[in-house]
């Protein structure tokens, strides 16, 4: 049976991809000076942490290349201020909510799923959740879709710096995280998105690594192993995701899920986008 941590992660994260997969953050933060979308994706994402050092957002971030951060921390913050960051993600993950979301924007059910979502959001413990605590302490909008946006981003951030922990349980390092996770879907970690632009050589000295581990077989695919460690670092993930619903009444939870399925449905059709 689902657990209600996964089952609320999967209506949430509709809501905050549209930071991700939708032109208007990207256009917001572009023209503040930025270059490329990445430099938005940086900017945004670490500007809760303020102007810390690429190996710092390196460290929460945990998935990225070595060097990859480097590329655009601390430079965006030439152009760019954390706050004028932070306001332009905002600014463009409502405008592309609302457009999305059509009148469903401005229905009770999304002004009180916003409500109950921050209630849930702001009410887990920070300690060893330096994104999720850096975040939370950025001021909560008023407006309901800004505040959904934004409540998802919080239960987003939480389950993702669990998830790290989760991951350094299993002693899997961010690289291969993603081929964990790309073959766990069928997908040939040559081909997944998040790693398929690196240098081959370096691709492959991970994949040797974690067959010599005994989590991929020599057909390229996982083991039985590697199979068993992706169901125990999803499982502890949930676990660890569990204490940002723990102060909503079980009443206000059946509430949130029923209040999101629209939401979420409409997001899901349109891929976020």
């Amino acid at each position: 049976m689902e657990s209600a941590a996964r089952r609320l992660h999967r209506l949430v994260e509709p809501i905050h991809l549209v930071t991700y997969f939708s032109g208007e953050p990207t256009d917001a933060l572009m023209a503040l000076g930025l270059r490329n979308y990445w430099d938005g994706y940086f900017a945004g994402r670490a500007a809760p942490l303020g102007r810390v050092p690429a190996g710092v957002v390196h460290a929460v971030f945990y998935n990225f290349a070595e060097g990859e951060v480097a590329r655009h921390i601390p430079r965006v913050w030439e152009t760019a201020t954390p706050e004028e960051a932070l306001a332009a993600r905002e600014r463009g993950s409502v405008a592309a909510l609302r457009r999305i979301l059509g009148d469903l924007a401005d229905a009770p059910v999304l002004t009180r799923a916003a409500e109950l979502a921050t209630t849930a959001a702001t009410g887990a413990p920070t300690e060893g959740r330096a994104l999720y605590a850096a975040l939370r302490t950025v001021p909560l909008p008023g407006e309901p879709v800004a505040r959904l946006w934004h409540a998802a981003t919080l239960l987003r951030e939480h389950r993702g710096d669990g998830h790290i922990a989760a991951l350094v349980a299993e002693g899997i390092g961010g690289t291969e995280a993603h081929v964990l996770h790309a073959l766990s879907e069928g997908t040939p970690a040559e081909k997944f998105g998040r790693v398929h632009h690196l240098p081959a050589a370096q691709l492959a000295a991970v994949v040797d690594g974690m067959r010599a581990r005994g989590l991929i077989e020599e057909s390229g695919w996982l083991s039985d192993a590697g199979r068993e460690t992706k169901e125990r670092i999803e499982s502890l993930t949930d676990v660890l995701a569990a204490p940002t619903y723990a102060s909503l009444t079980p009443a206000e939870l059946s509430q949130l899920i029923a209040d999101l399925k629209p939401i979420s449905a409409v997001l899901d059709a349109a891929g976020s986008r």
